[in-house]
């Protein structure tokens, strides 16, 4: 990559910067995207690098024009993991006319937010709002939950789970599932056993359990029970503190188990597994900054690249840029940012995301498809995860079905 294109690129982070302070000097208003996640308690490591990689996609998004001349705004909202939290959060949305609510992190909190945004539309037609989705993915949310003003921009838990039962080795015979004691844990868990069944029929789950979320400090007496049912695998839906703590007591027992996830490559799984993870651990998931060098992709590395060298940790999340790339072509298309106008805009849509893949957000149910991969955690990457001297090895890519 030149040094040229690298220096471009970290750039207009800083020229952001200057636009947003001279933001009350426009004549046009911007546009508001309300965002709510947890930024305090048990999971906000995972919410603030989230909110950090938001602040940098909108900088980017705003330095390419914004949205019909207008910058998008981007105003944090602690959910604090409780759907009532969130709530307010969509209060403010709405008392703001701001005609975006966007939210990651917790599919109860989800469901929440479906039934309070179709109740708040339904009586405030003059004041309406979509609910854009980047993480919440129990499966029950795009279909017997589905809503007209609920955009979904991750796979859902049974496309996530499909992906992670076609990286299974063949040599994988027995798997443990253990998951969170809530919507999303509970999809996780039946849709892991709908496919372990469809797809791998010779694999046995030796073990089946819920966790209560973010209540477990101490996994070992769980890995005891895992080691004890004789699984070669464990497969986990948790995220945040309940999957780092879990796969860290796993590395240290001197288990040669191989843990099949979703989230460890959030902030803090690396450094919580450490370097004797190499190879053990595998992750669903739609991005690694090792990726890129392996498709070529000079743009895309050089744009992670500066991320990486503006925070000192890797960028994780590349649906937020896909979400602000949708909005910012469905505002167009629409000419207008009535919510209403918007989403007739986002449905059916396709376009490339960053990597060059070919990406839609799915008229029937409004749920986003994309390319997926397994990445595997280990040594021999161009770059490494929280300086752990290990990284995000693409090791199976998956292409969903565009239909």
């Amino acid at each position: 990559m030149g040094i040229k294109l690298r220096a471009v690129l970290a750039a207009f982070g800083m020229a952001a910067a200057v636009t947003a302070m001279s933001v009350q000097a426009q004549t046009k208003p911007t546009i508001k995207l309300i965002y709510t996640d947890p930024l305090s308690g048990p999971f906000a490591q995972v919410g603030d690098a989230n909110l950090k990689q938001w602040q940098y996609v909108i900088s980017y998004i705003n330095a390419t024009g914004g949205a019909l001349g207008r910058k998008f705004e981007l105003i944090p909202f602690d959910s604090k993991t409780q759907p009532a939290e969130a709530l307010l959060a969509l209060k403010a949305a709405t008392d703001q006319n701001a005609p975006f609510l966007v939210h990651c992190s917790g599919s109860n909190i989800a469901a929440a937010l479906i039934e309070a945004v179709d109740k708040h539309n339904a009586r405030n037609p003059e004041n309406r709002i979509l609910y854009i989705n980047c993480g919440a993915v129990a499966t029950e949310l795009t279909n017997e939950k589905c809503s007209f003003w609920h955009f979904r921009f991750d796979i859902n838990v049974a496309q996530k789970v499909e992906v992670m039962v076609r990286a299974l080795p063949k040599d994988i015979k027995k798997v443990y599932l253990l998951n969170q004691d809530y919507l999303f844990g509970q999809s996780v868990q039946r849709d892991a056993k709908i496919f372990l069944q469809k797809l791998r029929p010779d694999i046995q789950i030796v073990g089946d359990e819920l966790i209560p979320l973010g209540k477990v400090k101490d996994f070992s007496p769980y890995v005891t029970k895992i080691k004890a049912a004789g699984a070669q695998a464990l497969i986990s839906g948790n995220w945040g503190p309940d999957i780092n703590l879990l796969v860290k007591a796993g590395i240290e027992s001197g288990s040669d188990l191989r843990y099949y996830t979703m989230y460890t490559h959030l902030a803090g799984g690396p450094t919580a597994m450490g370097p004797a993870a190499d190879g053990k651990v595998y992750s669903v998931m739609q991005f690694s900054e090792n990726l890129a060098p392996q498709l070529k992709n000079e743009s895309a590395e050089g744009w992670t690249a500066a991320f990486r060298d503006a925070n000192k940790f890797e960028f994780t999340s590349a649906t937020f840029r896909t979400i602000l790339e949708y909005l910012q072509a469905a505002i167009t298309k629409a000419n207008s940012v009535d919510p209403v106008k918007i989403a007739y805009a986002l449905e059916g849509l396709s376009q490339k995301d960053f990597l060059g893949y070919d990406t839609v957000m799915r008229k029937d149910d409004h749920q986003f498809i994309s390319e997926y991969i397994v990445g595997n955690f280990a040594k021999g990457v161009k770059y490494d995860a929280e300086g752990t001297g290990l990284g995000w090895k693409p090791d199976t890519i998956v292409i969903l079905a565009r239909i």
